[in-house]
């Protein structure tokens, strides 16, 4: 099959066009560590101004795949290339482009906040009041003027993982690599961090995100691909995903025998449930079959006592997609 996917857009959303220019892309990208093999040839290709969310169980490559890209490590083949620059041949370029909060913090606990964000500052060899004009700017963003002058070691796990965020923003990088950024935070501070990347987005910037939070890459990505066993055994937008795999369906609740036989009768491709009253459709969750539906049942007369819609989500996608550990060699699915 073609390794090429369908973008596809909703109204009124911020989805990068088929044409637009690459932020990242890297083709045939391999990696191994001794005989295991990391990476299997992964391609990929990420417009400008987007999020992409890597998806994969413990050991997929994810955080290997940053690393290649942030030029950390070097791929045993392949090519890649970060904001028009080969990361093998002009890594300088690409560092000069990016910014990389990892899965575990840079802050350094035993300085303050404001300090953290100077020494970044100095890292990018910004003038004495340029650095505190940046940092002051960038602790506001991220609401923490008000703990600048504490020592970081004393900061919440949100707080910590704003200000990693607010020091990956000195250098004003327009592609940032997330990796498992809201690993160990709460629910509060795991939807402000959202908000937090989607501000980043919105900018301009290109976001390369990593979790293992179905839900965060639902919520946040325009496009998505799952890594299993070094290779990718799918991409497309969460909706594209979903539809890869079957089980979706429409279920149907009476109170009154009758309405629920008469129901039955009418519909016909049905699974029935005497005892709960119930019947279930196999249904890809689309508006046209609901409304075929509903058109059926009220030509009949009939009234159901509830109605509920189940589409597979992303939990269903990501276990049909890795599934067990010893499948070899599980073929890319490709969404047309």
């Amino acid at each position: 099959m073609p390794s090429s996917v369908m973008r596809t857009s909703r109204q009124g959303d911020h989805r990068p066009s088929p044409t637009a220019v690459s932020a990242v892309s890297a083709v045939g990208l391999r990696k191994s560590y001794g005989e295991k093999l990391v990476l299997d040839g992964i391609d990929l290709h990420i417009p400008a101004g987007s999020v992409f969310a890597l998806l994969g169980p413990n050991g997929a490559g994810k955080t290997t795949a940053v690393k290649i890209l942030s030029t950390l490590i070097t791929a045993d083949g392949g090519q890649a290339q970060v904001a028009g620059h080969d990361v093998a041949t002009a890594p300088d370029g690409v560092r000069a482009a990016i910014g990389v909060t990892g899965q575990f913090s840079a802050v350094d606990g035993l300085i303050t906040g404001e300090e953290n964000m100077l020494l970044m500052a100095d890292l990018h060899h910004l003038s004495k009041s340029e650095g505190r004009r940046v940092a002051a700017e960038l602790l506001e963003r991220f609401d923490l003027t008000h703990a600048a002058k504490k020592p970081a070691a004393t900061y919440s796990g949100g707080m910590k993982r704003r200000l990693d965020i607010a020091m990956t923003l000195v250098g004003d990088p327009r592609i940032i690599f997330l990796d498992e950024p809201t690993t160990g935070l709460d629910p509060r501070s795991r939807h402000n961090m959202w908000g937090i990347i989607r501000g980043l987005v919105s900018d301009g910037v290109t976001v390369f995100l990593t979790t293992q939070y179905l839900e965060e890459a639902d919520e946040l990505a325009d496009r998505i691909a799952v890594l299993n066993d070094g290779r990718i055994a799918a991409e497309g937008t969460a909706e594209e995903l979903k539809r890869l795999i079957p089980g979706g369906h429409i279920r149907l609740r009476f109170t009154d025998p009758a309405s629920y036989q008469s129901a039955a009768d009418t519909l016909r491709e049905v699974t029935r449930d005497d005892e709960a009253l119930t019947l279930q459709l196999p249904s890809d969750g689309s508006q046209r079959e609901l409304r075929s539906i509903l058109d059926r049942l009220d030509s009949a007369g009939i009234e159901a006592d509830e109605l509920t819609v189940h589409t597979p989500d992303l939990d269903d996608v990501f276990f049909a997609l890795t599934g067990p550990a010893d499948v070899p060699n599980q073929p890319k699915e490709t969404v047309r």
